[in-house]
C-alpha cells in the first residue's frame, strides 16, 4: 500500500475524501497524522531566499503544515477556492465581514443571526462607517427591496441559532449578486456536509469549529472559506490582521474531521427523535426544528439542505421562570451552557425580543435551545420526563 494520499478523489465519497484530506504520510516519515507544528521564526536556506521569501512557509503567522493541513481540507469539503483559520467562530465571522466592506458601504444581516455578530456589527462596524440593516429571515428574493445602491454584503445564517428560521440562499444570492453584492454565511448548523455553501450561491461561507469540527467541546476556532472572486481579498485581509488559530487547536480540529460525517449523522438522528418527542409533550407549544414537516421552513430545508444537525429549540406553554428553572436545574444529563456540537448534550433558556429589530420575537412561551449529544436516547428522555414533573411542580 502507498503512503501518498489518492491522486484522484473525484471518483471517492464523502467519507472517504475527509479520512484523507490535507494528510500526506509521505511528508511526515510514513506517520499518519500530520503533526502539531508551534513557532515563529522559520530558516531560510540563504540570504536570496529571504530576501525573496522563497519558501513555503516564511514565517508563523502565515501558516504551518498544521495550518496547512487543515485550510486544504476544509477548502476542499466547502468547495470553496481556499480557507483561512481563525481563533473561534466570531473571528471567522469578522474576517469575512472585513474582506467585503468599507467606509460608507451597507450591510445587510439576517434578524435571527447569532448575537455576537450584531454586536460587531452594531459597535466595530458602526464606529468604522458600516450602517447595518437588520431583515426578516424569511424575506427571500423579497430582498431587493432592501437593497441600496451602497449595499455591499448580505449576511445569511439558516437555520438562525436560536428561533430556527430557514433562509432562501439561493434566492438571496440571487438578488445580491445582481446588484453586486458579496452573501456570506454563517454555516455552523449544517457544516458543507450538509449545506455545500458554495455550490448553493455563497460567496463567503463561515464555519466555528468550535462546534461539529471539534466533537469534544475542548477547542476554540473558525474557519472561512471562499470563491475564487472573494479569495484574494479574504487571504489578504486575514494576512493583515495575523488573526492566528491555535496550533493544537487546529490539530484537534484535523482529528475531528476524520470522523465528522458519523457523529454529524447520529447528531442529527438522535435529535430528530428528540424533537418528535417533545411533540408529543403537552407541556410544549411548538418545536422549532427544520426538518420536521410542520416546521414553516421545512421546504427550504428539503429542497437545498443534506440532512440536519443536533441542534433545535422548543417553545414552552406559558409558564413562571421559577418553573423553567426548577425543570433545568434538575437536569442530571443536560449540562447549561453556551456552545453545542460536542459529545455532551446540553440545554440554555433563550429569549430573543431584546435585541431582534426586524420582526418582533413573540413565541408565547419561555425557549429552550437543545444540543442533543451522544447519549442513549432513553436516558436523555427520562430525565426530560423528571424535568417537566419539576416544572408543573412550580408552576
Amino acid at each position: 500500500m502507498s503512503i501518498t494520499p489518492p491522486r484522484d478523489k473525484s471518483r471517492l465519497g464523502t467519507r472517504t475524501r475527509l479520512v484523507h484530506a490535507g494528510r500526506d504520510p509521505s511528508q511526515q516519515h510514513g506517520f499518519v497524522n500530520t503533526p502539531i507544528y508551534r513557532g515563529s521564526t522559520v530558516l531560510y536556506e540563504s540570504y536570496d531566499a529571504l530576501k525573496n521569501r522563497r519558501a513555503e512557509y516564511t514565517y508563523g503567522t502565515t501558516g504551518t503544515p498544521t495550518v496547512r493541513a487543515l485550510e486544504s481540507a476544509w477548502t476542499e469539503l466547502a468547495g470553496a477556492a481556499g480557507t483561512v483559520l481563525t481563533p473561534s467562530g466570531l473571528a471567522a465571522v469578522t474576517v469575512g465581514l472585513l474582506s467585503c466592506l468599507k467606509a460608507g458601504d451597507h450591510l445587510l444581516v439576517t434578524d435571527s443571526a447569532y448575537r455576537p455578530t450584531r454586536v460587531f456589527c452594531d459597535g466595530f462596524l458602526t464606529r468604522f462607517g458600516v450602517e447595518t440593516t437588520y431583515y426578516d429571515p424569511t424575506i427571500g428574493a423579497g430582498i431587493a427591496d432592501l437593497m441600496r445602491d451602497n449595499t455591499a454584503a448580505v449576511l445569511t445564517e439558516a437555520p438562525g441559532s436560536q428561533s430556527f428560521e430557514m433562509q432562501d440562499i439561493p434566492a438571496i444570492a440571487e438578488v445580491a449578486h445582481a446588484r453586486g453584492a458579496c452573501v456570506l454565511m454563517d454555516n455552523t448548523w449544517a457544516t458543507p456536509l450538509l449545506f455545500p455553501p458554495h455550490e448553493r450561491g455563497v460567496d463567503i461561507a463561515i464555519e466555528a469549529g468550535t462546534k461539529y469540527l471539534s466533537g469534544g467541546s475542548d477547542l476554540l476556532l473558525g474557519l472561512t472559506s471562499a470563491n475564487a472572486k472573494y479569495w484574494p481579498a479574504l487571504r489578504r485581509t486575514f494576512d493583515q490582521f495575523a488573526m492566528c488559530a491555535g496550533a493544537e487547536d487546529v490539530f484537534l480540529a484535523l482529528r475531528g474531521l476524520r470522523t465528522l460525517p458519523l457523529r454529524l449523522r447520529e447528531h442529527g438522528e438522535q435529535a430528530l427523535k428528540l424533537a418528535r418527542w417533545f411533540q408529543g409533550r403537552p407541556e410544549v407549544a411548538r418545536v422549532l426544528h427544520p426538518a420536521l414537516p410542520e416546521d414553516p421552513g421545512h421546504a427550504i430545508w428539503s429542497r437545498d439542505f443534506l440532512g440536519a444537525s443536533g441542534l433545535f429549540s422548543i417553545i414552552l406553554k406559558p409558564c413562571p421562570e421559577a418553573a423553567v428553572a426548577a425543570m433545568l436545574d434538575g437536569l442530571e444529563l443536560f449540562g447549561m451552557g453556551f456552545s453545542w456540537g460536542g459529545f455532551e448534550s446540553l440545554v440554555i433558556p433563550f429569549d430573543c425580543a431584546p435585541y431582534r429589530t426586524a420582526n418582533p420575537w413573540a413565541p408565547g412561551g419561555p425557549g429552550l435551545r437543545f444540543q442533543v449529544g451522544l447519549e442513549d436516547l432513553e436516558d436523555l428522555t427520562r430525565d426530560l420526563e423528571a424535568g417537566f414533573a419539576r416544572l408543573r411542580a412550580a408552576a
